[in-house]
């Protein structure tokens, strides 16, 4: 009889041992089940415990498809970059000509800075950057051309840098007026 209450005891055990592994989700590895399944399970067991009456979030398979971020933005270490100047005046051109102007930053962090992209706003800007790491402290130039072929009028554009920054984007700016070209105004004979 003493050997019966042993087994039950031992049995017990096992069940609340069991049971304890279910509970944290440990167990579900072992049956085979989806970390998303057992997101669900424990969402739903926490809204429980806790009194909430709120419905358990769907998993992933059944969630409705999410817009890719618009830019990757370099994970890992962060660090800060500070630009000379922000904006360049370029002043009054004619239609056609090409300015740039080097914009000079220093990586005022502790980390390297690794510039990912930089983009124009419109294809008549064109950056150029540093493609290596940049070392803390050290200084570099971003090269912004803008070409005015087809441009008239006061004209501002903005150039996006992607980086390891914390924000991960920064913005500088070129502007200036461009007169309309004397052969575009010219009427055919």
């Amino acid at each position: 009889m003493e050997n019966s209450k042993k087994i039950q005891l031992g049995l017990l055990a096992l069940v609340a041992i069991l049971l304890g592994l279910n509970l944290t989700g440990a167990f579900d590895g072992l049956m085979g089940k989806s970390s998303d399944e057992a997101s669900v399970r424990n969402d739903a067991r926490a809204n429980v415990t806790s009194g909430t009456a709120t419905a358990p979030a769907p998993a992933a398979n059944n969630a409705a498809p999410t817009a890719a971020p618009a830019v990757e933005v370099p994970t890992g270490p962060t660090t800060t970059i500070e630009f000379k100047e922000k904006e360049f005046d370029f002043g009054t051109i004619d239609e056609g000509e090409k300015v740039s102007h080097k914009y000079e930053f220093t990586n005022t962090g502790s980390e390297p800075l690794i510039i990912k992209d930089a983009k124009g706003s419109c294809g008549c800007t064109v950056p150029s950057w540093p493609k290596d790491p940049v070392a803390p402290g050290a200084t570099g130039e971003m090269l912004v051309e803008f070409n005015s072929k087809g441009k008239t009028g006061s004209q501002n554009k903005r150039v996006t840098i992607t980086a390891n920054t914390n924000p991960g984007q920064t913005f500088i700016n070129i502007k200036g007026e461009v007169n309309k070209s004397e052969t575009a105004a010219a009427p055919v004979q």
